[in-house]
């Protein structure tokens, strides 16, 4: 096979490829028993997908006649998916390190948010900042996001609380999207707090008639991609009615249902969302058993934020039942100036020590469960010099997405528990 291509990555001790058979997630045991190469070698195109995956035996025979822009020896490594955060905070300005000592002396996060402090806190700082000096700082953030392995993440506004700074947030997250080398899911994040001054019918007012009728003009005009809505579902927030009203007009819009539920207490968010469609819940700190079976059988995703749970000393979320139950898990950093944490191999750490998962089902669910989306990813090409591929879908693209082909990957066997643990550095 003779032609040109950009990048071989030769003679790993393991590819782990997650799955083979065209998963677009898994459950319960598919997530403990995960597909890998041993011996592997990668092959990316001079277009940036990759062209090959198998033993490298095999691809030094396909590809003997080819040259290769670069060559990576991985001898001794392991070749991993690039990660996916499911759920980050990672545009706003001011930071919160003066809340520490609240919480530490035993306040909590609802006792912050009265006080003037958390969300409404930051939302005073980012309405104020400039659109570049805060697509200068999120630009930094993503930046050591990817030095940690991450190459798709999903970024909220819901800062802004009203439509002007909502929208400069969704401009500088599409800017992020436009110029990084990192894949961006953009999420309008407008009901994170009811606004000083505003009760929730009037903050839900503000959204369904101000809010999100100039985001669809913004996105029918090519201005903003956005993919999902979000609202924070909780006691002294948005309760379930305007929850509700503001999550089926996003879907309206053709929007993803992606949003904060069952986190400080029960609200029922959990049965909300599934019966809307969701693609995912987040925190579900305090999910109930019925909200567990609703969301398996809607394969409503489930992003558990171990980072949050730790920060603010919360129950952890229920992992465990989660997966036996069949619902689709997924992690996320939960990003924040509450949570600041940008490396998802520390989110994974505290999933298997603190919520009791497996080192398969922690990887899974940083990868293909994370990128669980009802839509194809677009074409997104490998920068050069990056490290972590997630292959997606049969065209091979090296994004933060899915699956390779089954008959890309002879030669492989189920990853098991303890194994995996190098990784490509």
């Amino acid at each position: 096979m003779s032609s040109n291509h950009r990048l071989l990555v030769k003679n790993a001790k393991q590819v782990v490829l997650i799955c083979n058979s065209g998963e677009k997630y898994l459950t319960k045991h598919g997530m403990k028993n995960l597909c890998v190469i041993e011996n592997g070698s990668i092959v990316i195109g001079s277009d940036g997908l990759i062209k090959a995956v198998g033993p490298a035996e095999t691809i030094r025979a396909q590809y003997s006649e080819a040259a290769f822009d670069k060559v990576i020896d991985a001898t001794g490594m392991c070749v991993l998916p690039g990660l996916v955060d499911a759920h980050t905070h990672p545009v706003w300005a001011g930071d919160r390190v003066h809340e520490f000592a609240m919480k530490l002396a035993g306040a909590t996060y609802m006792d912050v948010h009265r006080a003037g402090g958390g969300i409404h806190f930051t939302v005073e700082h980012t309405r104020a900042a400039a659109a570049l000096d805060l697509l200068a700082s999120l630009s930094s953030r993503l930046v050591r996001m990817q030095r940690a392995g991450t190459t798709l993440v999903e970024c909220k506004s819901g800062y802004g609380l009203e439509l002007r700074t909502e929208l400069k947030m969704l401009e500088v997250i599409e800017e992020a999207r436009r110029t990084l080398p990192i894949n961006i899911s953009s999420t309008y994040c407008g009901a994170h707090a009811v606004p000083k001054g505003k009760t929730v019918a009037e903050a839900t007012e503000d959204i369904l008639q101000v809010q999100l009728p100039r985001l669809k003009e913004q996105m029918s005009a090519g201005k903003l991609r956005v993919d999902n809505i979000d609202v924070f579902c909780e006691q002294g927030v948005f309760d379930l009615s305007s929850t509700r009203s503001i999550l089926q007009a996003g879907k309206n819009l053709g929007l993803n249902i992606n949003f904060h539920g069952d986190e400080l207490h029960p609200m029922n968010s959990a049965q909300l969302g599934a019966e809307l469609g969701a693609l995912a819940i987040s925190h579900l700190e305090e999910v109930t058993d019925e909200g567990i079976a609703a969301m398996a059988k809607a394969k409503t995703a489930a992003v558990l934020l171990p980072t949050t749970a730790y920060i603010l000393r919360l129950p952890q979320p229920r992992a465990r039942d989660l997966l036996e139950a069949g619902v689709i898990v997924a992690l996320g950093s939960d990003f924040n100036p509450n949570a600041y944490c940008c490396s998802m191999p520390i989110v994974m750490h505290l999933a298997c020590v603190n919520m009791r998962m497996s080192m398969p089902e922690a990887l899974a669910a940083a990868t293909i469960n994370a990128a669980l989306r009802p839509r194809p990813l677009p074409h997104t090409r490998l920068p050069g010099g990056q490290q972590t591929w997630r292959p997606a879908g049969p065209q091979h693209h090296a994004v933060g997405a899915s699956d390779l082909p089954a008959g890309r990957t002879s030669g492989a066997r189920p990853l098991r528990r303890h194994q995996g643990q190098r990784r490509l550095r």
